[in-house]
């Protein structure tokens, strides 16, 4: 594309400058465009975590280590170009009221119902994983009750008793009818909880990394069906080795790689939105855990235009 001089080009591929946004997208709150088909938003929200804290700083982290996938303009293994089939746009950060938990879980819901009410797909950027409460509520109000595809090291359904904890959405949610635990799955687990009346299906480290990926995928399938469902993924799902910056590391995890081919393998299932959590870029190293962070969104990204 030619340009005048001191002109700032718009399809920007550089590594390097310009990286104020997710892989380079515009910044924009047009929800009306019609050809703007999935919105990346941000949630610097940890007032939740019962941990190490600085997941606030994990949207921001995230987009800073995207300026490394640009260059590819397809990306590996899918066979087409993300920009040739999905227009996205990134719509920056919800802000809600300083250290107010109430504040954020009232923005939140109502930018996630917003975005799925003009009938875009939402990638959600944290963040703590309580994060992942309000947007399910909010796409719920437009979509209705939701499958839930939860990869994570944790079940995060405690029930502490606690307002605000990153380990109690998924005890919540289906109380409060937003999820539908009977086809819902979880991938990753291996830290204690319930079984005896666990509702979830649970496949565990152990079984994730022993089984063939295909088998995998064919069980998140066969749980979660055609209704609508939404995709989290906890970055502590990966094995620190993969994803050191995080809260509440678990050694043991998936691959970086195991994950991606997990995902692909699902591409086609009805997701309606997903998020990924609990990047804590202050005990990263070298952008390791943004980076699969971010990967993770990227993927997300190409998954929904797969199925245009």
């Amino acid at each position: 594309m030619q340009h005048t001089a001191g002109s700032v080009p718009l399809d920007n591929d550089s590594m390097y400058a310009h990286i104020f946004s997710f892989l380079g997208l515009p910044l924009s709150r047009d929800l009306q465009d019609p050809s703007v088909g999935a919105v990346v938003m941000g949630v610097p929200y940890d007032l939740g975590t019962s941990g190490r804290p600085g997941a606030r700083s994990g949207p921001a982290a995230m987009r800073q280590a995207s300026a490394n996938l640009r260059w590819e303009e397809m990306r590996w293994p899918w066979g087409f170009a993300l920009r040739e089939r999905l227009k996205a746009i990134d719509f920056g950060d919800v802000v809600y009221a300083n250290g107010d938990s109430d504040s954020m879980l009232q923005e939140v819901e109502q930018h996630a119902a917003m975005v799925a009410a003009a009938g875009k797909t939402l990638i959600s950027l944290g963040g703590d994983h309580f994060a992942t409460l309000p947007l399910l509520r909010g796409v719920a109000q437009h979509h209705g009750q939701l499958a839930l595809i939860h990869f994570d090291a944790h079940t995060d359904t405690y029930d502490e008793g606690e307002k605000y904890n990153h380990g109690c959405m998924f005890y919540r949610a289906p109380q409060e009818g937003i999820v539908d635990p009977s086809r819902s799955i979880q991938l990753g687990i291996r830290t204690e909880y319930e079984r005896s009346d666990h509702q979830y299906a649970v496949i565990d480290a152990h079984q994730a990394n022993e089984q063939s990926v295909a088998d995998s995928v064919a069980a998140i399938r066969q749980r979660v069906g055609d209704g609508p469902a939404y995709l989290t993924f906890d970055i502590d799902c990966l094995d620190p080795a993969y994803a050191p910056g995080t809260g509440t590391p678990v050694v043991g995890g998936l691959s970086s790689s195991r994950a991606l081919q997990i995902l692909q393998g699902i591409a086609d299932l009805n997701i309606v939105a997903f998020d990924v959590m609990e990047v804590s870029p202050a005990y990263d190293h070298a952008q390791i855990t943004s980076l699969a962070g971010a990967t993770l969104a990227l993927q997300f990204l190409y998954m929904r235009a797969s199925r245009l």
